[in-house]
């Protein structure tokens, strides 16, 4: 389709809802809700574009959410203190109703950390990009969420996936390290930049956070510590295998370089044993869901990191690859069925839940961030 990048946008702005949500997909019936973690990534694609109202409207929605859990996080961190387990009741849900409210249809994997890193990360981005002062309550949610991650970080939680609960993540980690940073002041991995006066660094000259270079220090010796194998960084400690997730370490987090002979390396794996030639890119090795496909908007996360090292060709192979993967209306699916892992299983979860979601907000997103990387490169070149 040539023109997917306005069919992109127009798809987001259509499935925001009253409150601000981005539905994760409104075709899918386990995805309408929404999740901190895709509707970030949604967020800051509309700041991109220049869509800074709908992206206001997001970050109001998940300001309100977090202000209103604010117990919650101070019984999760009391209880980190202690040395306490969590309950059910002690943690942020990183999947919410359209309204704001706690998914309870269903049982789901609610303790998430990396969504909220990504929010703090997008809410500074959306300070940057917009050049509007963050509003007093979403900087008291921000404080919120950052004294909740800088607290519990160390702790197992499931990954962006919604996976492997008893372990803890380095994508998980890296979030965090992306949004702890923006509350720091320090330049982001896509702005080069320094936080501004109005932006998220505010906090961090507030009585509530405990952000302090410390903490990310140690998360990213933690890192470096305990998910490192044979000269890259692996999918969570005691795996050999990568997950595409770990781009998100050098891009957009910038807890490494993309230049980092670590980073460079977990890419030249992703490549070899997550993509066949000029294909999609999948999760992981042993992904089973929906067999095991190629993710849209994992593929535009490694067309993300291209670009930052300046792989022009590369990127543009990628774009064509996704342009290619638009269905009918110009919607792009979760991932698409090719080169599965293990067919087996795509039938299954066809009948237990449905055909792919689509269309995925965060897989146009994706597209969206990609587009643009890719014309600010051709603008330095």
């Amino acid at each position: 389709m040539t023109d997917l990048y306005r069919r992109s946008i127009e798809i987001i702005l259509a499935n925001q809802h009253a409150s601000g949500a981005y539905v994760a997909c409104p075709n899918f019936p386990t995805y309408r809700y929404c999740w901190f973690r895709d509707a970030s990534f949604v967020a800051y694609a509309m700041d991109r574009v220049g869509e800074h109202a709908s992206a206001a409207r997001f970050h109001a929605w998940a300001a309100r959410a977090v202000n209103q859990r604010a117990d919650v996080v101070q019984r999760a961190l009391a209880r980190a203190a202690a040395g306490e387990p969590l309950a059910e009741t002690d943690v942020l849900h990183t999947r919410l109703t359209l309204a704001g409210e706690d998914g309870t249809q269903v049982e789901w994997a609610n303790f998430q950390l990396d969504g909220f890193g990504t929010w703090l990360w997008a809410l500074n981005e959306h300070a940057r990009l917009s050049g509007e002062a963050l509003r007093p309550e979403w900087l008291r949610a921000a404080g919120l969420a950052a004294d909740y991650l800088a607290g519990l970080w160390r702790r197992p939680n499931y990954d962006c996936w919604e996976e492997f609960g008893n372990a803890v993540h380095p994508y998980t980690l890296a979030a965090i390290y992306g949004g702890l940073s923006a509350i720091s002041g320090q330049p982001s991995a896509v702005s080069e930049q320094p936080s501004s006066d109005n932006s998220l660094s505010s906090v961090a000259r507030g009585p509530s956070s405990v952000v302090s270079p410390q903490t990310l220090s140690s998360i990213r010796d933690f890192i470096t510590d305990h998910f490192v194998y044979a000269g890259h960084f692996v999918k969570f400690g005691g795996e050999a295998g990568v997950d595409a997730s770990l781009l998100g370490l050098a891009v957009p987090y910038g807890v490494f370089a993309p230049d980092d002979r670590r980073v460079a390396a977990t890419v030249a794996a992703i490549e070899a044993t997550l993509r066949r030639g000029a294909s999609g890119v999948r999760r992981y090795a042993r992904d089973t869901y929906y067999g095991g496909g190629e993710w849209i908007l994992l593929t535009a996360w490694l067309g993300w990191y291209y670009a930052a090292c300046g792989e022009r060709e590369k990127v543009a192979a990628i774009l064509s690859w996704i342009e290619a993967e638009a269905e009918g209306q110009g919607n792009l699916p979760e991932q698409v069925p090719n080169n599965l892992n293990d067919p087996s299983y795509y039938p299954q979860w066809v009948a237990h839940w449905g055909p792919i979601a689509s269309p995925l907000l965060w897989s146009h997103a994706k597209y969206v961030i990609l587009r643009r990387a890719a014309e600010d490169l051709a603008v330095k070149n």
